[in-house]
């Protein structure tokens, strides 16, 4: 991955404290996984940026290389990534989203 295209989805994670990287907007998720993680997300109470993969072929793709991580939805919080929609959904039913999303954490 191009150094340009790094520096551009980390400036995008570094200026919003919870970002989810999908596919559609929050408004209009275009995938089921990035439906559900919305969904998550609006449940926890939690404000978040989202950004449209859709929209701009570099970042879909270098978002993948970034997080090494092959599948969208990707959620960060407070630069930190925290999963795909599986592992979101997965910490939203035992507890564990709230705290990290909670801003004392």
């Amino acid at each position: 991955m191009e150094d340009t295209l790094r520096d551009r989805i980390q400036g995008i994670i570094d200026s919003n404290e919870v970002v989810l990287f999908m596919k559609g907007t929050k408004h209009f998720p275009q995938c089921g996984f990035s439906a559900t993680v919305v969904e998550v997300l609006r449940r926890s109470g939690s404000d978040f940026q989202d950004v449209n993969v859709l929209e701009d072929p570099a970042i879909r793709q270098g978002i993948k290389e970034f997080a090494n991580w092959p599948t969208i939805p990707q959620l960060y919080v407070r630069g930190q990534f925290v999963g795909g929609c599986d592992i979101v959904r997965e910490m939203y039913d035992n507890g564990e989203l709230d705290a990290v999303l909670s801003p004392e954490s």
